[in-house]
């Protein structure tokens, strides 16, 4: 049985905004009774509607905005800042443009303070892991946008983290480098460098090549509407998944609950009906 690395317990957002009455403040629910867990080695995504809550949930998790209520159990703690053993990975990259790609990658590292020459063993040992070796001495305008996220998952990487989180890593680049990423993240994480990670994305092809769990999460205020398993082989990258019946059936799935949720539960017209006046 795969131990539980992390619990998000019964999680509830609110934001207090002015009410029109009188300038009333009145709470608006952005999450709502949030539960689910990331077990050892695995990746989990969480997809749903735009405005769901997935980027605010993803910052509670990593300790940089505090639940209204529920909580957050990393490491048998409740996460109240910034875990140390938690790597994040940006979707714009979040580089520095006047370190090079080498003192990117051991920023983290600096932070801990580990010492320099260790830092740079590190450094490039996840440069060679993320294919990267021989660019070290680049700077970050030098380097294309795939070889950015490269060196953001070395980065991430190279604190060692006991959970990766990573929130829409994929959508700055265009779709031909975005599938060798993914594929290239599999390689990592399920292989050469195993992780627990946890993705935001709102690509349901990425969520189904990438992930053993969906969590769908309604339109806002968010709430998980279900977990999905991913019943798809290992070492996936080796494989023409699309052509398996269990990804066409999983891709439709994800489909008609994102619909439901933006067209029928966000208010939206289906293409055809017309409104009575």
């Amino acid at each position: 049985m795969q131990k539980t690395v992390l619990l998000v317990n019964d999680v509830t957002k609110s934001y207090e905004h002015k009410g029109s009455e009188r300038h009333i403040a009145k709470s608006q629910n952005v999450l709502e009774g949030v539960t689910f867990d990331l077990k050892e080695g695995s990746l989990t995504s969480i997809i749903g509607p735009s405005g769901c809550g997935k980027t605010t949930l993803l910052r509670i998790i990593d300790g940089l905005i505090k639940p209204t209520s529920g909580e957050v159990i990393f490491d048998g703690r409740v996460v109240t800042s910034p875990p140390a053993k938690m790597g994040f990975v940006f979707q714009q990259f979040g580089l520095l443009p006047w370190r090079s790609v080498l003192k990117n990658v051991e920023f983290g590292l600096e932070i801990q303070g580990v010492e320099s020459k260790r830092r740079e063993e590190i450094a490039q040992r996840y440069l060679q892991i993320v294919g990267l070796g021989g660019f070290e001495n680049h700077y970050i305008h030098e380097i294309s946008g795939g070889m950015q996220q490269r060196v953001g998952l070395a980065r991430a990487l190279a604190i060692e983290p006991d959970v990766l989180l990573m929130d829409e890593p994929f959508a700055s680049v265009d779709e031909q480098t975005r599938e060798v990423l993914q594929k290239q993240l599999l390689q990592i994480i399920k292989g050469l460098n195993p992780k627990t990670t946890l993705l935001v994305t709102h690509n349901v092809d990425e969520a189904i090549y990438l992930s053993d769990e969906i969590v769908l999460l309604s339109i806002r205020p968010g709430k998980v509407s279900e977990i999905v398993h991913v019943d798809l082989p290992p070492e996936r990258w080796t494989y023409n998944l699309r052509s398996m019946p269990e990804y066409g059936y999983l891709r439709n799935k994800i489909s008609k609950f994102l619909e439901s949720e933006i067209i029928e539960k966000g208010g939206l017209e289906p293409l055809g009906f017309r409104a009575s006046s």
